[in-house]
């Protein structure tokens, strides 16, 4: 994933300090650094929180899209649960073709769609990337559905 220098530079332009961003994300300084620096996979409760403060896109900080601002919706893991579902439906791929195409198991994707935990962070980013949607759409940030590049 590329996201760790779109983070900061999307903090270096607010002029923001990682002290501060970690503060609002209510974790250490050091753990926040190791976001940026891709030595850890953000969260993603904390990639959403992250860009829910400084009202950026998710498809921007992963890389799929030059727009950086979007209009967004709070998400919850119900919703998002529900519109991956819908997605995955439309597009007439099985739980067990989508668990193959994370190196997951199918319990885990049933798990996802139930909204019993949001998506992993890599998992959607993979999921985007290989099915060309947005990362907002899925979590429920927009509701328009979106292509990515």
């Amino acid at each position: 994933m590329i996201y760790g220098e779109k983070m900061k530079d999307v903090r270096t332009y607010n002029d923001i300090k990682q002290k501060e961003v970690a503060e609002v994300l209510g974790i250490s300084p050091y753990t926040y650094s190791h976001y940026e620096k891709e030595q850890q996979v953000i969260p993603i409760n904390h990639l959403i929180n992250f860009c829910d403060y400084f009202k950026v896109a998710i498809d921007y900080i992963f890389g799929f899209s030059e727009n950086d601002k979007i209009n967004f919706k709070k998400v919850n893991a119900k919703e998002a649960g529900k519109r991956l579902k819908t997605f995955r439906v439309e597009n007439d791929i099985a739980q067990k073709e989508m668990a193959f195409d994370l190196n997951t198991t199918q319990a885990v994707i049933a798990n996802y769609e139930r909204g019993r935990n949001f998506i992993s962070t890599s998992f959607l980013y993979v999921l985007c990337k290989k099915y060309k949607v947005s990362a907002d759409y899925i979590l429920g940030r927009i509701d328009n559905y979106k292509s990515i590049k």
